[in-house]
């Protein structure tokens, strides 16, 4: 429990940090429209099987700069036995959060979601691992001097941090909801050379 509490404090506090990439827009009719934003990070690791041990599950990776580190491959990846020395290993790992100002009371998808996409049997390994999680805060307290913001997550606890441009901090409304939604992704593949 404890850590899933930890990890809605940290999505509010990525939240409120976002709220300095809020946009504003006009929709056909002129009316004020505020947009969610969307903010995210890519790391790929490339590196070569320097060996295979496949009773053990450890895959042995060498990356461009010559670091050499073992991997263990659980149970639940398919073909291991199709690797081999020299193949070549990308891994990608992806972090994302999007934030979206919504009318209070409308919040829909709160909750986490997984969802793994593995090589079928005879391919070359490789796969994908999604994990969403989804929450809502109140906006609670804004200070446009000191550029912060407070949100209340529905555990109730408030979370103060300061926003990277205190001049979008126009852009949202104390009594505002957000919908903010945490995505981390991690994709391997297995090619030969």
């Amino acid at each position: 429990m404890v850590k899933k509490s930890f990890a809605m404090v940290l999505m509010i506090a990525l939240a409120a940090m976002m709220v300095a990439g809020c946009a504003s827009f006009k929709k056909s009719d002129g009316t004020d429209e505020r947009s969610g934003i969307v903010r995210g990070k890519v790391a790929v690791l490339t590196a070569t099987v320097v060996a295979v041990d496949l009773k053990k599950r450890i895959v042995t990776l060498k990356d461009a700069q010559g670091d050499v580190r073992d991997m263990k491959v659980g149970k639940e990846a398919r073909n291991l036995s199709q690797v081999k020395v020299g193949d070549i290993v990308t891994i990608k790992f992806l972090e994302s959060i999007a934030v979206e100002v919504i009318k209070p009371g409308t919040a829909t998808g709160a909750g986490a979601t997984t969802t793994i996409v593995r090589a079928k049997p005879g391919e070359m390994p490789g796969g994908m691992i999604t994990r969403q999680s989804a929450m809502t805060a109140t906006v609670k307290a804004l200070d446009k001097e000191a550029g912060t913001i407070s949100l209340m997550g529905p555990n109730g606890k408030t979370v103060k941090v300061k926003v990277i441009d205190p001049a979008n901090l126009d852009k949202v409304n104390v009594g505002d909801e957000l919908m903010i939604t945490f995505t981390e992704a991690e994709a391997i593949s297995v090619e030969r050379p």
